[in-house]
Protein backbone atom coordinates (compact mmCIF):
# COMPACT_ATOMS: atom_id res chain seq x y z
CA UNK A 1 0.00 0.00 0.00
CA UNK A 2 1.04 3.70 -0.55
CA UNK A 3 0.60 6.36 1.17
CA UNK A 4 -0.82 9.41 -0.56
CA UNK A 5 2.24 11.57 -0.87
CA UNK A 6 3.78 8.48 -2.68
CA UNK A 7 1.23 8.35 -4.68
CA UNK A 8 1.19 11.72 -5.77
CA UNK A 9 4.62 12.00 -6.12
CA UNK A 10 5.12 8.84 -8.92
CA UNK A 11 1.21 10.85 -10.78
CA UNK A 12 3.10 14.30 -10.75
CA UNK A 13 5.97 12.46 -12.68
CA UNK A 14 3.74 10.76 -15.23
CA UNK A 15 1.09 13.83 -15.74
CA UNK A 16 4.08 15.90 -16.18
CA UNK A 17 4.15 15.28 -19.93
CA UNK A 18 2.76 17.39 -23.06
CA UNK A 19 -0.70 16.46 -23.35
CA UNK A 20 -1.32 18.64 -26.05
CA UNK A 21 0.30 20.25 -29.42
CA UNK A 22 1.85 23.38 -29.97
CA UNK A 23 -0.43 24.98 -32.59
CA UNK A 24 -1.82 27.22 -32.08
CA UNK A 25 0.21 28.69 -29.61
CA UNK A 26 -2.39 31.16 -28.14
CA UNK A 27 -4.73 28.12 -26.76
CA UNK A 28 -2.08 25.49 -26.18
CA UNK A 29 0.30 27.90 -23.82
CA UNK A 30 -2.40 28.84 -21.99
CA UNK A 31 -3.78 25.19 -21.14
CA UNK A 32 0.14 24.29 -20.34
CA UNK A 33 0.27 27.62 -17.64
CA UNK A 34 -2.80 26.46 -16.10
CA UNK A 35 -1.24 22.74 -15.63
CA UNK A 36 1.84 24.22 -14.58
CA UNK A 37 0.48 25.67 -11.53
CA UNK A 38 0.02 22.08 -10.26
CA UNK A 39 -2.06 22.15 -6.74
CA UNK A 40 -2.39 18.49 -4.93
CA UNK A 41 -3.83 16.01 -7.58
CA UNK A 42 -6.12 14.68 -5.27
CA UNK A 43 -9.01 13.45 -7.22
CA UNK A 44 -6.77 11.66 -9.61
CA UNK A 45 -4.81 10.37 -6.72
CA UNK A 46 -7.78 9.09 -5.05
CA UNK A 47 -8.58 6.81 -8.17
CA UNK A 48 -5.25 5.31 -7.49
CA UNK A 49 -6.02 4.67 -4.03
CA UNK A 50 -9.49 3.33 -5.13
CA UNK A 51 -8.02 0.90 -6.99
CA UNK A 52 -5.00 -0.01 -4.53
CA UNK A 53 -7.67 -0.70 -1.55
CA UNK A 54 -8.66 -3.63 -3.78
CA UNK A 55 -5.70 -4.77 -5.52
CA UNK A 56 -2.17 -3.99 -6.94
CA UNK A 57 -2.41 -0.57 -9.54
CA UNK A 58 -4.12 -1.66 -12.72
CA UNK A 59 -2.11 -0.02 -15.74
CA UNK A 60 -5.37 1.75 -16.81
CA UNK A 61 -5.38 3.57 -13.59
CA UNK A 62 -3.02 6.15 -14.83
CA UNK A 63 -5.07 6.71 -17.89
CA UNK A 64 -8.23 7.43 -15.93
CA UNK A 65 -6.76 9.43 -13.31
CA UNK A 66 -5.11 11.37 -16.17
CA UNK A 67 -8.66 12.07 -17.50
CA UNK A 68 -10.10 13.23 -13.75
CA UNK A 69 -7.15 15.71 -13.40
CA UNK A 70 -7.49 16.95 -16.75
CA UNK A 71 -11.65 16.90 -16.32
CA UNK A 72 -11.14 18.38 -12.96
CA UNK A 73 -8.89 21.72 -14.36
CA UNK A 74 -11.43 22.09 -17.38
CA UNK A 75 -13.96 22.85 -14.61
CA UNK A 76 -11.80 25.12 -13.04
CA UNK A 77 -10.90 27.22 -15.77
CA UNK A 78 -14.21 27.81 -16.24
CA UNK A 79 -15.22 28.15 -12.83
CA UNK A 80 -13.37 31.15 -12.68
CA UNK A 81 -14.80 32.93 -15.34
CA UNK A 82 -18.08 32.68 -14.25
CA UNK A 83 -16.79 33.91 -10.52
CA UNK A 84 -14.71 36.41 -12.18
CA UNK A 85 -11.91 35.17 -10.15
CA UNK A 86 -8.72 37.09 -10.19
CA UNK A 87 -6.68 34.34 -8.62
CA UNK A 88 -5.97 30.70 -8.79
CA UNK A 89 -3.51 28.87 -6.62
CA UNK A 90 -1.87 32.51 -6.14
CA UNK A 91 -1.55 33.33 -9.83
CA UNK A 92 -3.48 34.98 -12.06
CA UNK A 93 -6.53 33.10 -13.73
CA UNK A 94 -6.21 31.67 -17.18
CA UNK A 95 -9.33 34.60 -18.41
CA UNK A 96 -7.54 37.22 -16.79
CA UNK A 97 -3.93 36.84 -18.61
CA UNK A 98 -5.11 34.73 -21.58
CA UNK A 99 -8.59 36.73 -21.91
CA UNK A 100 -12.07 34.94 -21.49
CA UNK A 101 -12.50 33.62 -24.82
CA UNK A 102 -9.57 31.39 -25.18
CA UNK A 103 -9.84 30.82 -21.62
CA UNK A 104 -13.37 28.92 -22.81
CA UNK A 105 -10.98 27.07 -25.18
CA UNK A 106 -8.61 25.93 -23.44
CA UNK A 107 -11.32 24.38 -20.81
CA UNK A 108 -13.18 22.57 -24.02
CA UNK A 109 -9.98 21.04 -25.10
CA UNK A 110 -8.78 20.23 -22.10
CA UNK A 111 -12.28 18.15 -21.45
CA UNK A 112 -11.63 16.68 -24.77
CA UNK A 113 -8.29 15.39 -23.91
CA UNK A 114 -9.62 13.66 -21.23
CA UNK A 115 -11.79 11.53 -23.16
CA UNK A 116 -8.75 10.47 -25.15
CA UNK A 117 -6.82 9.28 -22.00
CA UNK A 118 -10.20 7.37 -21.43
CA UNK A 119 -10.48 5.69 -24.89
CA UNK A 120 -7.17 4.16 -24.13
CA UNK A 121 -8.26 1.92 -21.23
CA UNK A 122 -9.31 -1.99 -21.31
CA UNK A 123 -12.62 -2.54 -23.16
CA UNK A 124 -13.28 -5.15 -20.18
CA UNK A 125 -13.89 -1.42 -18.16
CA UNK A 126 -14.16 1.13 -20.34
CA UNK A 127 -17.76 1.43 -20.73
CA UNK A 128 -18.40 1.36 -17.16
CA UNK A 129 -15.76 3.46 -16.30
CA UNK A 130 -17.24 5.76 -19.22
CA UNK A 131 -20.63 5.91 -17.79
CA UNK A 132 -19.67 6.76 -14.51
CA UNK A 133 -17.18 9.40 -15.68
CA UNK A 134 -19.94 10.89 -18.01
CA UNK A 135 -22.91 10.54 -15.46
CA UNK A 136 -20.28 12.68 -12.94
CA UNK A 137 -19.53 15.11 -15.72
CA UNK A 138 -23.00 15.96 -15.95
CA UNK A 139 -23.48 16.13 -12.19
CA UNK A 140 -21.02 18.28 -11.97
CA UNK A 141 -22.79 21.18 -14.29
CA UNK A 142 -25.67 20.92 -12.71
CA UNK A 143 -24.01 21.98 -9.88
CA UNK A 144 -22.40 24.82 -11.13
CA UNK A 145 -25.81 26.02 -12.80
CA UNK A 146 -27.62 25.40 -9.26
CA UNK A 147 -24.44 28.06 -7.87
CA UNK A 148 -25.44 30.39 -10.11
CA UNK A 149 -29.23 30.25 -9.93
CA UNK A 150 -28.97 30.69 -6.12
CA UNK A 151 -27.38 34.10 -6.78
CA UNK A 152 -30.65 35.36 -8.21
CA UNK A 153 -33.11 33.43 -5.53
CA UNK A 154 -33.73 35.24 -2.79
CA UNK A 155 -34.28 32.58 0.05
CA UNK A 156 -32.11 29.19 -0.68
CA UNK A 157 -32.76 26.86 2.07
CA UNK A 158 -29.52 24.62 3.94
CA UNK A 159 -30.91 21.43 1.86
CA UNK A 160 -30.44 22.92 -1.19
CA UNK A 161 -27.11 24.16 -0.90
CA UNK A 162 -25.79 21.29 0.47
CA UNK A 163 -27.09 19.28 -2.65
CA UNK A 164 -25.12 21.91 -4.73
CA UNK A 165 -21.70 20.99 -3.35
CA UNK A 166 -22.67 17.16 -3.22
CA UNK A 167 -23.15 17.73 -7.21
CA UNK A 168 -20.42 20.63 -7.45
CA UNK A 169 -17.82 19.56 -5.29
CA UNK A 170 -18.52 15.91 -3.94
CA UNK A 171 -19.71 13.70 -6.79
CA UNK A 172 -16.31 13.96 -8.50
CA UNK A 173 -13.88 12.46 -5.25
CA UNK A 174 -17.07 9.86 -4.87
CA UNK A 175 -16.39 8.94 -8.70
CA UNK A 176 -12.47 9.29 -8.12
CA UNK A 177 -12.45 6.81 -6.09
CA UNK A 178 -15.69 4.55 -7.37
CA UNK A 179 -13.67 4.36 -11.03
CA UNK A 180 -10.06 3.30 -9.00
CA UNK A 181 -11.96 0.36 -7.51
CA UNK A 182 -14.01 -0.54 -10.75
CA UNK A 183 -10.57 -0.92 -12.18
CA UNK A 184 -9.47 -3.47 -8.71
CA UNK A 185 -12.10 -5.58 -8.98
CA UNK A 186 -14.16 -4.13 -6.45
CA UNK A 187 -17.52 -5.68 -5.95
CA UNK A 188 -20.72 -3.48 -6.15
CA UNK A 189 -21.18 -3.07 -2.25
CA UNK A 190 -17.58 -2.23 -1.26
CA UNK A 191 -17.77 0.22 -4.89
CA UNK A 192 -20.81 1.92 -3.39
CA UNK A 193 -19.27 2.42 0.18
CA UNK A 194 -16.10 4.19 -1.36
CA UNK A 195 -18.74 6.36 -3.35
CA UNK A 196 -20.36 7.36 -0.08
CA UNK A 197 -17.24 7.54 1.80
CA UNK A 198 -15.74 10.12 -0.80
CA UNK A 199 -19.38 12.13 -1.55
CA UNK A 200 -19.59 12.78 2.30
CA UNK A 201 -16.10 13.87 2.41
CA UNK A 202 -16.23 16.18 -0.45
CA UNK A 203 -19.45 17.87 1.16
CA UNK A 204 -16.91 18.49 4.60
CA UNK A 205 -13.93 19.46 2.62
CA UNK A 206 -16.68 22.24 0.86
CA UNK A 207 -18.07 23.48 4.01
CA UNK A 208 -14.48 23.63 4.74
CA UNK A 209 -13.20 25.86 2.01
CA UNK A 210 -16.74 27.76 1.98
CA UNK A 211 -15.00 28.65 5.77
CA UNK A 212 -11.68 29.36 4.54
CA UNK A 213 -13.12 31.88 1.87
CA UNK A 214 -14.45 34.04 4.62
CA UNK A 215 -12.11 33.32 7.68
CA UNK A 216 -9.09 32.01 5.90
CA UNK A 217 -5.21 33.28 5.76
CA UNK A 218 -5.03 34.54 2.09
CA UNK A 219 -1.39 33.30 2.09
CA UNK A 220 -2.15 29.54 3.03
CA UNK A 221 -5.92 29.84 0.97
CA UNK A 222 -4.26 30.91 -1.89
CA UNK A 223 -7.41 32.78 -2.90
CA UNK A 224 -9.10 36.26 -1.77
CA UNK A 225 -10.17 35.81 1.43
CA UNK A 226 -14.50 37.38 1.29
CA UNK A 227 -14.18 36.75 -2.41
CA UNK A 228 -18.10 34.43 -1.88
CA UNK A 229 -19.35 37.50 0.11
CA UNK A 230 -17.97 39.98 -2.78
CA UNK A 231 -19.43 37.86 -4.98
CA UNK A 232 -23.14 37.96 -3.15
CA UNK A 233 -22.66 33.77 -3.00
CA UNK A 234 -25.60 32.32 -1.03
CA UNK A 235 -22.98 29.99 0.87
CA UNK A 236 -23.66 28.00 3.68
CA UNK A 237 -22.73 29.85 6.12
CA UNK A 238 -25.14 32.96 5.13
CA UNK A 239 -27.91 30.83 4.69
CA UNK A 240 -27.47 29.67 8.20
CA UNK A 241 -26.21 33.39 9.49
CA UNK A 242 -29.73 34.58 7.76
CA UNK A 243 -31.53 31.82 9.82
CA UNK A 244 -30.45 32.55 12.98
CA UNK A 245 -29.15 36.67 12.98
CA UNK A 246 -31.57 39.15 15.12
CA UNK A 247 -33.74 41.60 13.08
CA UNK A 248 -30.72 44.22 12.97
CA UNK A 249 -28.83 41.66 11.62
CA UNK A 250 -30.42 40.22 9.35
CA UNK A 251 -31.36 43.42 7.90
CA UNK A 252 -27.69 44.36 8.12
CA UNK A 253 -26.96 41.48 5.88
CA UNK A 254 -29.23 41.73 2.96
CA UNK A 255 -28.42 45.27 2.93
CA UNK A 256 -24.98 44.83 2.73
CA UNK A 257 -25.80 42.01 0.09
CA UNK A 258 -27.16 44.43 -2.24
CA UNK A 259 -24.41 47.11 -2.15
CA UNK A 260 -20.58 47.01 -2.90
CA UNK A 261 -19.64 49.03 0.71
CA UNK A 262 -15.77 49.63 1.32
CA UNK A 263 -15.96 47.66 4.02
CA UNK A 264 -18.48 44.84 3.02
CA UNK A 265 -16.73 41.96 4.05
CA UNK A 266 -15.38 42.87 7.50
CA UNK A 267 -19.00 43.40 8.50
CA UNK A 268 -20.68 40.71 7.41
CA UNK A 269 -17.95 38.75 8.58
CA UNK A 270 -18.49 40.75 12.01
CA UNK A 271 -22.32 39.26 11.90
CA UNK A 272 -21.18 36.08 11.14
CA UNK A 273 -18.88 36.00 14.37
CA UNK A 274 -21.59 37.67 16.25
CA UNK A 275 -23.66 34.87 15.37
CA UNK A 276 -21.12 31.98 15.97
CA UNK A 277 -20.73 30.74 12.20
CA UNK A 278 -17.62 29.83 12.06
CA UNK A 279 -18.43 27.22 15.17
CA UNK A 280 -21.51 25.70 14.05
CA UNK A 281 -19.28 25.42 10.55
CA UNK A 282 -16.82 23.35 12.14
CA UNK A 283 -19.80 20.97 13.49
CA UNK A 284 -21.11 20.60 10.61
CA UNK A 285 -17.87 19.44 8.72
CA UNK A 286 -17.50 16.77 11.55
CA UNK A 287 -20.93 15.56 10.93
CA UNK A 288 -20.41 14.92 7.42
CA UNK A 289 -16.48 13.81 8.08
CA UNK A 290 -18.31 11.13 10.70
CA UNK A 291 -20.71 10.03 8.04
CA UNK A 292 -17.29 9.20 5.79
CA UNK A 293 -15.74 7.35 7.73
CA UNK A 294 -18.82 5.26 8.91
CA UNK A 295 -18.63 3.84 4.96
CA UNK A 296 -14.91 3.65 4.87
CA UNK A 297 -15.12 1.26 7.85
CA UNK A 298 -17.80 -0.62 6.13
CA UNK A 299 -15.82 -1.58 3.37
CA UNK A 300 -14.92 -4.98 3.42
CA UNK A 301 -11.36 -4.88 3.40
CA UNK A 302 -9.06 -5.37 5.97
CA UNK A 303 -8.33 -2.11 8.32
CA UNK A 304 -4.90 -1.93 7.10
CA UNK A 305 -5.50 -1.48 3.81
CA UNK A 306 -7.80 1.74 4.53
CA UNK A 307 -5.12 3.53 6.76
CA UNK A 308 -3.87 5.53 3.66
CA UNK A 309 -7.05 6.91 2.76
CA UNK A 310 -8.20 7.81 6.65
CA UNK A 311 -4.80 9.89 6.97
CA UNK A 312 -5.62 11.80 3.53
CA UNK A 313 -9.61 12.37 4.79
CA UNK A 314 -7.91 13.68 7.65
CA UNK A 315 -5.60 15.71 5.72
CA UNK A 316 -8.09 17.26 3.53
CA UNK A 317 -9.98 18.40 6.49
CA UNK A 318 -7.71 19.52 8.84
CA UNK A 319 -6.01 22.18 7.04
CA UNK A 320 -5.14 25.26 9.03
CA UNK A 321 -7.15 28.41 9.06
Amino acid sequence: MHSFEELALEFKKKFETKHFPTIPESLYASCDYFLAQGGKRVRPVMCLMGNELFDTINPDAWHVATAIELFHNFTLIHDDIMDAAPLRRGRQTVHTKYGDNTALLAGDVMLIVAYDYLNKINNNYLRRVLSLFNKTAREVCEGQQMDLDFEKKENVVLDEYIRMIELKTSVLLAASLQMGAILGGAGEGNRQHLYEFGKNLGIAFQVQDDYLDAFGNPEKFGKDVGGDIRQNKKTFLLIHALQVANDDQKKELLQLMQNNYENKVERVLNIFKACNIDEWAWALKQQYMDKAFHHLEETAVVSSRKKPLMELANFLVQREH
